[in-house]
């Protein structure tokens, strides 16, 4: 039981408060725990215990916060070998200029679900991608959605710090939340390629400097580069298969061993997990702040508010996993932070409705997929400048990446209801 009763309207200001600091520029992780503050603070005025329950959220996604920070071993080396690189223009040599634009889906596909963050996955592709507009004509705004359409269907099975909270508050294997989803992420290729094609028949041409060819002499091999994701996702297999639980702190970590190694590189180990480490340490700050405001609203009236709506509406209990994760999402513009926040909120409600702890987890996983890229988060603006889209522009692709989120939601919850 909660030390302290928030209401609903101190849950609500909380939300409030953090996403108006958020939209004024304030570090994401100071507006979620001032938000989560000024929230307790108008339920109650005994501070002690409103920061009790700040300080309890957080100390619940420790364990989390720990598998994030070794997860940066494997996503540094992937990045500073330039193996996540070598990936992406691989996917577009394979699909060739016809195909360039689901190349370029299929390639932020591999480096999410090989543990790569959504917005440094945009990134690297980016280039290659503004090259690719440069021969074919086609449009930013389908180029986006090829990017972005695909980061979201690879990081419904990725282990990454959404996929690893769900998990972890939900006391289940990682590898069992992201194979549970595989279908799911197929479902959401599926939807971008359908969208990137239509889109493409609008497409107008915006030439741009052909970049494609110096630097990809200095990349290492396929086999090499992919070798740090096939021995972290082959570690992780293990407990699914054969019954054997390795723990994300060691699969991960020992995929940037494995990668450093075959690309010839591992005298720049240390610099290259220490760039990973730096890379996810603004995201581990960031969960913290995620467990302070989660904690509020754990303690808050606002997750009875929502089942007694869900009731009311007549909606099954199965929902409940993947629309916390939306509205968690929406308030957070962060997939991180949304499934963080759905998962120690509502598993318990998910879990006494009849629904597994693995399914749950893997719905609230792709229900925080769905409304992450919010104006308010950063990863609607780090997306839309990478290949040069002004506010207006970027806001038009807002509704075609809410379509390919909610069809990886919708088959996530399918699959729920067919095979458990």
């Amino acid at each position: 039981m909660p030390e302290v009763e928030i209401s609903l309207f101190g849950a609500i200001a909380s939300l409030v408060v953090s996403i108006a600091l958020i939209m004024f520029k304030w570090n994401p992780a100071y507006s979620l725990i001032f938000g989560a503050f000024i929230g307790g603070f108008v339920s109650s005025a005994d501070v002690e215990l409103v920061v009790k329950e700040m300080v309890k959220g957080a100390s619940e996604i420790a364990p989390a916060i720990l598998r994030v920070l070794t997860a940066g071993i494997l996503a540094g080396v992937l990045i500073r070998t330039k193996s996540a690189e070598k990936i992406a223009r691989s996917a577009g040599a394979i699909f060739g200029r016809r195909g360039s634009l689901y190349a370029l889906t299929i390639a932020t596909f591999i480096l999410t679900f090989s543990g790569v963050f959504v917005d440094v996955a945009v990134i690297t592709v980016a280039p290659i991608a503004m090259t690719v507009a440069s021969r074919t004509g086609v449009s930013k705004l389908a180029l986006l959605i090829a990017l972005v359409g695909g980061g979201k269907s690879g990081n419904s099975i990725s282990p990454n710090p959404n996929t690893i909270s769900c998990a972890a508050n939900f006391d289940v294997p990682l590898p069992s939340v992201m194979f549970a989803n595989m279908g799911a992420a197929l479902v959401g290729l599926l939807a971008t390629f359908l969208i990137v094609y239509l889109l493409s028949n609008f497409s107008g041409r915006e030439p741009r400097p052909d970049d494609q060819g110096e630097d990809s002499k200095n990349l290492p091999n396929i086999f090499a580069a992919l070798s740090g994701p096939i021995v972290a996702m082959g570690l992780l297999a293990l407990n699914p298969l054969f019954g054997i639980a390795i723990d994300p702190m060691i699969a991960l970590p020992a995929g940037g061993v494995a990668c450093s190694i075959f690309t010839f590189k591992f005298k720049n180990f240390l610099s290259d997990s220490t760039s990973g480490l730096y890379k996810m340490t603004p995201m581990a700050i960031l969960l913290l702040g995620t467990g302070c405001l989660g904690g509020i609203i754990k303690a808050s009236a606002l997750k009875g508010a929502i089942l007694s709506a869900m009731d009311n509406a007549g909606l099954s209990d199965i929902f409940i996993a993947p629309i916390s994760g939306a509205l968690m999402s929406a308030a957070t513009a962060s997939t991180t932070a949304g499934a963080a926040i759905a998962s120690a909120t509502f598993s318990q409600a998910v879990l006494s409705g009849g629904i597994s702890a693995v399914w749950g987890a893997a719905m609230t996983n792709a229900g925080a997929i769905v409304l992450d890229q919010m104006p308010h988060g950063s990863f609607f603006h780090i997306t839309g400048s990478s290949v040069g889209l002004d506010f207006s522009k970027r806001m038009k692709a807002v509704p075609f990446e809410i379509l390919i989120g909610g069809s990886i939601a919708v088959a996530s919850t399918l699959s729920c209801w067919i095979f458990s």
